[in-house]
């Protein structure tokens, strides 16, 4: 199946279908701005996928996942040094660093995480060559595509719903300087806290899902409950290339009671 062109034609959903019905193996090769994802198939099921802008290792991939620490991480790499996937997810799984249902759950989700982020992509193109594998070595599945559709589709129309929300990733957040809430009742997720502590009209939206490692979806979806909140706003960014993250900009105007709950919002910031 010679298949190659632009998402603009034919969307993710369209290409997984085709794929699936057809049975095909091959590899699907998307790019798009600044990013380039290979996704390879057995007989019309997912097997292995991985992208340009992240080491995709076993090792670094069990880290990501944090499956195995920073330290572990670097001993792995000192010492293992070429070994493929496969023999050192052995390797790891008899030194007891992870089980191997630990492996085949990190794996499974990071292959299927690559996927579901092309689906919100509007602009790239794409190319399938027929017959290809995965290098040897890499430990691959045979994943059915129908629940990566469905789900797929479903981040999609809530990505949808999102931009007209949040238009535009360019756009900086600032604290409310009257909070609707009382922020003592406030009881954050560890990835909200996170967002929270970068904002600051200095620090774009898009930056701030580079600095706490989300996707296109995750950093709208948080966002917006902030947004819903009455904890943050949106805003026009300060400046539009910032040589580094701004630390919070905080509310401290006005009353006594805003500046204690901002004070609380702080140290449970600090804290993290």
């Amino acid at each position: 199946m010679a298949l190659k062109g632009n998402l603009r034609d034919f969307t993710i959903t369209q290409l997984l279908n085709l794929i699936s019905l057809a049975q095909k193996t091959g590899v699907l090769e998307v790019k798009g701005p600044g990013q380039t994802v290979w996704i390879f198939f057995q007989e019309g099921k997912l097997a292995y996928a991985y992208s340009d802008k992240r080491d995709s290792s076993l090792a670094a991939t069990l880290y990501r996942n944090e499956n195995i620490t920073k330290r572990q991480l670097r001993l792995i790499q000192s010492r293992a040094g070429d070994i493929q996937d496969k023999e050192l997810g052995l390797l790891l799984i008899n030194a007891n660093y992870v089980t191997q249902e630990e492996i085949l759950i990190c794996l499974k989700d990071e292959y299927v995480g690559n996927i579901n982020n092309l689906f919100t992509w509007v602009e790239g193109i794409f190319e399938f060559q027929n017959n290809a594998h995965p290098s040897n070595g890499k430990i691959t599945f045979r994943i059915n595509l129908e629940n990566i559709i469905m789900e797929g589709s479903r981040r999609l129309r809530e990505w949808e719903q999102l931009q007209d929300e949040i238009p535009s990733l360019d756009m900086a957040l600032k604290f409310t300087d009257n909070p609707s809430i009382d922020l003592r009742n406030v009881n954050l997720s560890v990835e909200e806290w996170r967002v929270v502590s970068y904002i600051n009209p200095k620090n774009t939206i898009k930056q701030i899902a580079k600095a706490t490692k989300m996707n296109d979806l995750e950093i709208p979806r948080i966002v917006y409950g902030l947004l819903q909140a009455g904890l943050a706003q949106l805003v026009r960014p300060f400046s539009e290339k910032p040589s580094t993250y701004q630390k919070p900009s905080l509310p401290v105007g006005g009353k006594k009671e805003q500046k204690t709950l901002v004070n609380r919002l702080i140290k449970r910031i600090q804290s993290l």
